[in-house]
């Protein structure tokens, strides 16, 4: 049975899909059977491993407006043992159709029911927002992973991320929990950086994970070449970074 993790944050820039990406490729790399769901209508998960628009008809929307089951979604990745279920632009218009759908909060929950024992991780990027579909993201998932860029107001809006993990966890889904804190985009040379690693460590204890990812421009590079970065420069510190986070997240889960 998988461990389902949302990767969240509703503030943009912070590395949330980069980690997505990064991530489960790493896992996959390391062994692991992974799933990545982009529920972001951004689809940039889709496009940094590579698939673009024409490759593909059914996506997360038809699986969440239950047009095709989850199984007609998923495309094999040119990665090892990686799948995704991919985005487009038409998840945009989700939003406004799930209010009018029987068991809005749970279309993703319900939808990979059927394919849990498939997959050791379903990892599930969510959009910037704290909408219906990040709803069903947390709804679906065991744990919520949270990046943070390490900058001055890092921790600014996060804690109305955690209220709402705290409500569905009262209301939705009792078992999650926050998987771990990752901290993005560190620039070791600048106090500040350093700074706000010590505060978000304050806040959130051992929740936040050793690996700390480093501000990279191979890594803000291989999303472009639809690439994950350790097949795209493996000796790079983004692709070290990413491989040690996969380790640590394995070792968190047994």
């Amino acid at each position: 049975m998988s461990k389902v993790i949302a990767i969240a944050n509703q503030k943009g820039g912070v590395g949330k899909t980069t980690t997505a990406i990064n991530l489960s490729a790493a896992l996959g790399e390391k062994g692991k059977r992974v799933l990545l769901i982009d529920a972001d209508p951004q689809g940039n998960a889709t496009s940094g491993l590579g698939i673009e628009k024409g490759q593909f008809e059914k996506s997360t929307y038809h699986m969440m407006i239950g047009e095709e089951d989850i199984r007609g979604c998923i495309l094999e990745t040119a990665f090892q043992n990686l799948s995704i279920c991919p985005s487009g632009e038409e998840l945009g218009g989700a939003e406004v159709e799930l209010v009018y759908l029987e068991n809005r909060e749970f279309r993703i929950r319900d939808a990979i029911f059927s394919i849990k024992q498939d997959y050791d991780y379903i990892l599930i990027d969510c959009p910037p927002s704290l909408g219906l579909i990040t709803l069903n993201c947390l709804t679906a998932s065991d744990s919520v992973l949270i990046p943070l860029q390490c900058e001055y107001f890092a921790l600014e809006g996060v804690s109305q991320l955690i209220a709402n993990v705290r409500r569905i966890k009262k209301s939705l889904n009792p078992s999650i929990e926050i998987e771990g804190v990752l901290l993005t985009m560190l620039d070791s040379r600048t106090n500040l950086g350093l700074q706000v690693v010590e505060e978000v460590k304050g806040v959130f204890e051992d929740k936040v994970y050793r690996t700390i990812i480093p501000r990279n421009v191979r890594l803000s590079e291989a999303p472009s070449f639809g690439q994950p970065i350790h097949i795209y420069d493996k000796i790079s510190k983004g692709a070290e970074s990413y491989m040690m986070l996969a380790d640590e997240l394995m070792e968190r889960n047994g």
